[in-house]
């Protein structure tokens, strides 16, 4: 039986759906207030803010932090038999700091807070490795994804703090389609809440694989984002919760195009529904919800620049036309912090 997803936004209420959109706690934004935090010689696609901390992970071995309050400044490189490894994604539990590299060898490092200690906690030596996004559901269960090897994407777990990982077996994990893998964009093509997981691919196909239970078993599901090349599909996720999410993407050589790049569900990803088609902005790098929204205001960066949404991602205005911006996490509900090309910044949003 087809299901059928009924939105309907702005004046008009959710109806006939399990899980509803509740009104948003604060004001629509007009416009936002950019400051230039750090400026560096490094690409970043992987922040976390902790705290006053915003920590990030680089190119060319740079790791580090910037504290908000403080303004302190700490940055580190690690090196590899004199090869300073590419970081695209950051995670974190209570005691420690992990960045993964992308490329082979896949390379993950546990850094103590303090930055006394940086240790190899796991390492792929495949020649196809090239490690996406990581995340933790607690203090000591974490997941990453890699491009897949064989016919399922690399995935590897802790639930030693991060002390060790282990690959999931393919036989255990869904198989891809030939021409599927992630995109390493902004550290958000995995997304973690409560006991649940997402991953989401591109290329030859666009689709959602989920685990309820901690990376135990897997379903998926298919979306209507723009696929088939090899550069198409779905670039970032994000989840309000357990039920309310939104991708984003496009095509990555063609990023003006703004159709089959933008869908939401409301049932956990089950299903997805295309929305603000052949409007907003192109291809995207990033997507976030903000905090306390009612998952009603979203942000994204990439190619269109930071652009801001109020109606669930129907309709979306340009409040910076900056490109070099590619990934994005809030700090509270009006406040963000965005990385990318040479710079961290900071932006306030103005209601």
């Amino acid at each position: 039986m087809k299901k059928v997803l009924c939105i309907f936004l702005l004046s008009v209420a959710f109806t006939q759906c399990k899980h509803e959109i509740k009104p948003e706690k604060n004001h629509y934004f007009s416009d936002v207030i950019i400051d230039t935090l750090w400026q560096d010689n490094f690409n970043i696609r992987a922040i976390l803010i902790e705290n006053d901390k915003l920590w990030y992970a680089a190119d060319k071995g740079k790791y580090g932090y910037y504290d908000l309050t403080s303004k302190e400044k700490f940055q580190k490189t690690i090196s590899k038999d004199t090869v300073n490894p590419e970081f695209r994604s950051i995670a974190k539990n209570s005691s420690a700091i992990f960045v993964m590299s992308v490329g082979t060898p896949g390379l993950l490092y546990k850094i103590a807070k303090d930055g006394s200690e940086t240790k190899l906690v796991y390492k792929d030596d495949n020649e196809k490795a090239f490690y996406d996004s990581m995340q933790f559901w607690n203090d000591k269960e974490g997941i990453a994804v890699g491009d897949p090897i064989g016919d399922c994407f690399s995935v590897i777990i802790t639930r030693d703090s991060g002390n060790t990982w282990q690959k999931i077996p393919c036989e255990k994990l869904p198989k891809i389609a030939e021409g599927e893998a992630a995109f390493a964009a902004s550290n958000t093509n995995l997304i973690v809440r409560n006991n649940a997981a997402w991953i989401v691919s591109g290329g030859k196909r666009a689709r959602i694989f989920y685990t309820s239970d901690k990376g135990n078993s897997w379903e998926v599901s298919t979306t209507p984002i723009v696929q088939g090349e090899a550069m198409t599909g779905i670039f970032s996720a994000d989840f309000y919760d357990e039920n309310i999410g939104f991708i984003v993407g496009g095509n990555y050589e063609k990023p003006e195009l703004n159709s089959k790049n933008k869908a939401l569900t409301i049932n956990g990803g089950k299903t997805w529904t295309l929305i603000g088609d052949n409007t907003g902005f192109g291809y995207a790098s990033c997507v976030q919800f903000v905090p306390e929204s009612g998952g009603k205001q979203l942000v994204t960066v990439g190619f269109s620049g930071l652009q801001y949404s109020s109606d669930n991602g129907a309709t979306w205005k340009q409040f910076s036309k900056d490109k070099d911006l590619y990934t994005i996490r809030f700090i509270d509900n009006n406040m963000a912090i965005a990385a990318g090309k040479n710079k961290i910044v900071r932006i306030k949003f103005k209601k």
